[in-house]
């Protein structure tokens, strides 16, 4: 008797429930902006922690969620959840690993940048493409974690797809300056 072969994956599932983890992620965050609560709450500890269980289990299923399996805004969505399951840094890099496996048109390459600018700050390590920023609390203004070999920090961030470290800098202490202090 022939061993059966098993039927192709579906990823469809898989983009709901990615999309779904999503959109409660970013809802969840927003929530906490509009609130003045930079600090974590017990909801972001649970929901991140959620989250990265079924992303564990996801990625176990069907390795790294990449564009040609699940479409370049869900592989995005995959990295936004990874990339805040801080408080599992061995599933970070398990899947910093992965992502960099993957041939470069399968990973959007800014992704990567982010996950191991976190990655290395986590560690106390300086980062490297400068995508990483910290508010000592509510109301202070944004600064960059530090950077290694900040010379060459443009150089690594166009390799990486991203805009030059000025400009993103910009865009992100415009994003929140509505939650600094006013000067006295």
């Amino acid at each position: 008797m022939a061993e059966k072969i098993p039927p192709p994956i579906s990823y469809e599932s898989y983009i709901q429930e990615i999309q779904q983890m999503c959109a409660e992620d970013q809802a969840m965050r927003t929530r906490a902006l509009e609130n003045d609560m930079i600090i974590e709450s017990e909801e972001d500890n649970t929901l991140d922690a959620r989250n990265t269980k079924r992303m564990k289990e996801i990625v176990a299923e069907i390795g790294w969620p990449t564009i040609s399996k699940v479409g370049k805004d869900i592989s995005n969505d995959a990295w936004l959840l990874v990339q805040h399951a801080d408080h599992d840094l061995a599933f970070q890099k398990q899947c910093l690993e992965m992502m960099k496996q993957q041939p470069k048109v399968d990973v959007d390459s800014s992704n990567i940048a982010y996950l191991e600018d976190r990655i290395r700050v986590h560690e106390g390590r300086p980062q490297l493409y400068g995508t990483q920023f910290f508010s000592e609390k509510m109301g202070d203004p944004m600064i960059p974690r530090p950077i290694e070999d900040p010379n060459n920090l443009d150089a690594r961030r166009k390799a990486a797809g991203l805009e030059p470290f000025s400009e993103y800098e910009k865009h992100y202490k415009d994003k929140y300056k509505k939650y600094d202090k006013p000067k006295a």
